[in-house]
């Protein structure tokens, strides 16, 4: 990544968008977790499945707070917006789906737990994609 890039991503303005997109992923985050418990424990789904279902769902949320208040001001169509947005949630699933995977069947971390620590990673890389590609805040 060249340093232009990593400059645009270092200002107080992406750094109030990161703090918002913080604060709606926490959230929706929260809601998926709620809902990968419940298709867990309740409807006895296999974890992976369950965790990937729950985070389309919370991931469709992000996006209308995104659009109005993270990104606010975006010119991009509402649908076309959604689009790229779903794409770069696809990106973020496969690093979830993945990291995930490896931690459930290579450490003895409870699935709710590796789902935390998988949300980190994937979370900042959809955040870095929506603002330079998608919403084109940065």
């Amino acid at each position: 990544m060249s340093e232009g890039v990593v400059a645009r991503f270092l200002t107080r303005r992406v750094g109030a968008m990161l703090w918002r997109n913080t604060v709606v992923s926490t959230g929706v985050f929260v809601l998926g977790l709620g809902v990968l418990w419940a298709l867990v424990e309740y409807a006895h789904m296999d974890e992976v499945i369950a965790a990937g279902l729950s985070f389309l769902v919370a991931n469709s949320l992000h996006y209308l707070f995104g659009r109005a208040w993270i990104f606010a001001g975006s010119e991009r169509s509402l649908s076309k917006g959604y689009a790229i947005f779903l794409v770069n949630a696809g990106v973020g699933l496969l690093v979830t789906m993945g990291l995930y995977w490896a931690l459930l069947n290579w450490t003895p971390v409870n699935y709710l737990a590796a789902r935390v620590i998988v949300s980190v990673f994937a979370g900042l890389i959809v955040f870095g994609l929506n603002a330079a590609l998608n919403f084109r805040q940065v």
